[in-house]
């Protein structure tokens, strides 16, 4: 019997075993940081590349359809090469591939560097799950799930300050550099504390490899759908009809031939298991609400507020706050109340948060939004921690890994379908309401003529002519009402945030209170 299952097995936790979790989650948090970090510089990066915003957004289009496809053969690869090997090399790559990200002069090159970023970090997150449970006994395994769980969160929470900080005070290049000190460290803990595995290369070639070419075409197709579809105005743009032809024939191939097949590469039987299946739904339905906020959040502070990536930052940074205080709670939560009534809880912290922003006003800016993005913080940890536990309770090593990608990759589509689905909402109600209030603004009201010539006395007054004057006076009126627009179409997507989250927890009745003293890996191999 292997170190690893050991442990797992329920013997005392060494200090080796604490060191591979160490180099788990490190690499984890560096991979999901990256998710976000760029987010706030893209102006910044696309600027010193030479690139339009429209050909910008593909420095954070192609980590995510890099990162989508490696997540679910990641415990086939590991399985294949050996868990130290796998990781270590990908850890390596990942730092390597940041420091081209920085030295990019091109987009082609920026692109190209920041896919294999998705590459190699996409490998970091599922495995850190699968070290926590196959390094740790069971009394100690929700330690581990908290800081993974925390990392999970509290990670793309920071992107957005930490990028912003960074752009705004050093450069935009620092925003990958600043994975090469803590890259190195997660290698050196994962070369050394995890244990040396023989390479199983017979399995490479034995595997269902149409099922991983359909996977990789039509998970990758929807990435670039969900991410693209709106700046490409949706099935108006040939390119987004021919990838959605893509991302339907490649998913239904993909799920017919590991469904059918004797050596699938990723055991999606596993979504019959009840708690396995409703931790994927509402880590799906997590990750839109949690990255749709992170979204929505900046989206409203640089459109109405006007505010810069730093001063951004400052904002969305006081939703990673509260995460800090909760971690030493969660492992003692987990061990007292029932997993199923902490994801339910903060769930409910995460909608009413939403609630809370349903009431915004163009007056709305960092102080009115402290609250809610303090209760969404606190929310999130209840809410995704225990799921992580609940998804891979009871599971054989093998089992754990697969788990662990399909909840990695359920949240990664549930953020690019939450990000598509508000953005669009935003644009459309935007334009409802500019067209409602503006209707309400006829010509005949009395009170837009009075208003009308106010402002065309105040800009009368400082120097304009008659005619230009009542168009300044109408120009601020049209801007105004854009403003109002705006805001209430921002307030619609929390609404529809908050309205989802409380639907989404109906799926709480499909998830398994485990057992008392259920072990994480019944089976080391």
């Amino acid at each position: 019997m292997s170190p690893a299952s050991t442990s797992a097995g329920g013997q005392e936790v060494t200090l080796r075993d604490w060191l591979a979790v160490g180099g788990g989650i490190l690499g984890a948090f560096m991979a999901l940081l990256d998710i976000q970090i760029t987010n706030a510089a893209l102006a910044d990066i696309g600027g010193a590349i030479g690139a339009t915003p429209s050909e910008g957004s593909w420095i954070s289009t192609g980590y995510l359809m890099a990162e989508i496809i490696v997540i679910p053969l990641t415990g086939w690869l590991a399985r294949t090469f050996g868990l130290r090997r796998f990781l270590t090399v990908n850890s390596m790559l990942f730092v390597g591939f940041s420091i081209l990200c920085a030295l990019s002069n091109t987009l082609g090159e920026m692109v190209l560097w920041r896919a294999g970023q998705g590459l190699t970090g996409g490998v970091l997150i599922p495995t850190a799950i699968t070290i926590v449970r196959t390094r740790l006994p069971a009394s100690k395994q929700p330690i581990g799930v908290a800081m993974f769980g925390m990392v999970a969160t509290f990670a793309p929470a920071i992107g957005p300050t930490v990028g912003g900080w960074l752009t705004e005070n050093w450069s935009w290049h620092y925003i990958f550099y600043l994975n090469v000190v803590p890259g190195f460290v997660a290698l050196a803990l994962q070369y050394g504390a995890l244990d040396r595995e023989k390479a199983r290369l017979d399995e490479f070639w034995q595997v269902d490899w149409l099922g991983i070419v359909a996977m990789a075409i039509g998970l990758s197709s929807m990435i670039f759908v969900l991410e693209e579809g709106q700046r490409e105005e949706w099935f108006a743009s040939r390119l987004i009809v021919a990838a959605t032809i893509a991302a339907v024939l490649g998913i239904v191939v993909f799920l017919i031939a590991e469904l059918t097949t004797d050596k699938p590469f990723i055991n999606l039987k596993l979504f019959a298991n009840p708690s396995v299946g409703g931790s994927a739904i509402l880590m799906a339905v997590f990750g839109a609400t949690a990255f749709g906020s992170v979204y929505l959040i900046p989206a409203y502070l640089a459109q109405v507020q006007g505010y810069n990536a730093q001063q951004i930052g400052e904002v969305v940074m006081w939703s990673g706050i509260p995460q800090l205080f909760l971690l030493p709670l969660m492992p003692l939560l987990m061990r007292k109340v029932d997993l199923r009534l902490l994801v339910g809880f903060g769930l409910l912290l995460f909608a009413v948060s939403c609630f809370i922003n349903v009431d915004m006003s163009p007056d709305t800016a960092m102080d009115q939004l402290i609250l809610p993005q303090l209760l969404r913080a606190a929310g999130q940890p209840f809410a995704t921690i225990p799921l992580t536990q609940l998804s891979v309770v009871g599971l054989t090593r093998r089992d754990t890994a697969d788990s662990a990608a399909i909840t990695s990759v359920m949240r990664n589509l549930g953020a690019s379908v939450g990000i598509a689905m508000l953005s669009t909402v935003v644009q459309f109600r935007e334009q409802v309401h500019f067209s409602t209030i503006a209707e309400a603004l006829s010509q005949n009201s009395l009170k837009l003529q009075d208003r009308l010539q106010s402002l065309s006395a105040m800009f009368a007054g400082r120097g304009s002519d008659a005619a230009h004057a009542v168009q300044q006076g109408a120009g601020l009126i049209a801007q105004q009402v854009r403003l109002n627009a705006s805001v209430q179409a921002y307030a619609d997507a929390f609404w529809m945030l908050g309205v989802c989250i409380l639907v989404s927890l109906t799926a709480l009745l499909i998830l398994r209170k485990p057992p008392a003293g259920m072990t994480a890996a019944a089976d080391a191999h």
